[in-house]
């Protein structure tokens, strides 16, 4: 989807919601697989891209277009979801719980699940250098794992990234290069 497509989508979502169905066709498979790359996990990857889209869903009127894609939004409200995956006993997507007990509809339970696991799971099983790195990436402080994972897994720019941490560019490149030295540092130790 490009710049142009999503302002003038952004503007067809104030006049009819059902058309935010365009910007989860769109992203889910950005979101989802970058919160299964930081969590290694198939379910709390799904819950966590689901509670992104919901909450995304429900901000969508206080969202202002600046010429940025949305995508960064709903990175920047993935990265906040896996801030409170990484530090709950127990994640669960309050939006999505909500939900499914209010209306009695499962929105992660979708068509195709299975398959999405199966390729998911086989994609990292490929991977054991990835595994390993991911490992290592899991033990640092989380500012040097959301960085690194934008970067790396994500292939976002510096820029980017700045944008959708809310910080400095200045202050990421500092975080990145930390971060890539503590895993040089651990991979060797």
């Amino acid at each position: 989807m490009t710049i142009e497509n999503e302002e003038a989508l952004l503007q067809a979502i104030q006049d009819d919601s059902r058309r935010f169905g365009e910007v989860y066709d769109a992203y889910y498979g950005d979101i989802f697989r970058y919160a299964f790359r930081r969590t290694a996990q198939y379910d709390a990857a799904r819950d966590i891209a689901a509670e992104t889209f919901l909450k995304a869903f429900a901000g969508i009127g206080r969202f202002r277009w600046r010429g940025v894609s949305i995508l960064h939004w709903l990175y920047r409200i993935a990265t906040n979801e896996l801030r409170r995956y990484a530090t709950a006993r127990a994640y669960a997507p309050s939006s999505l719980n909500r939900i499914m007990e209010e209306y009695g509809v499962d929105i992660a339970g979708s068509g195709g699940a299975e398959e999405e696991r199966i390729a998911a799971e086989e994609e990292l099983a490929k991977h054991e250098e990835y595994r390993r790195v991911h490992g290592v990436i899991g033990t640092l402080d989380a500012k040097y794992q959301e960085v690194l994972a934008l970067r790396y897994y994500e292939r976002r720019s510096v820029a980017e990234i700045a944008l959708i941490l809310g910080k400095r560019e200045g202050t990421v490149k500092s975080l990145l290069s930390r971060g890539i030295e503590q895993v040089r540092k651990r991979i060797k130790g």
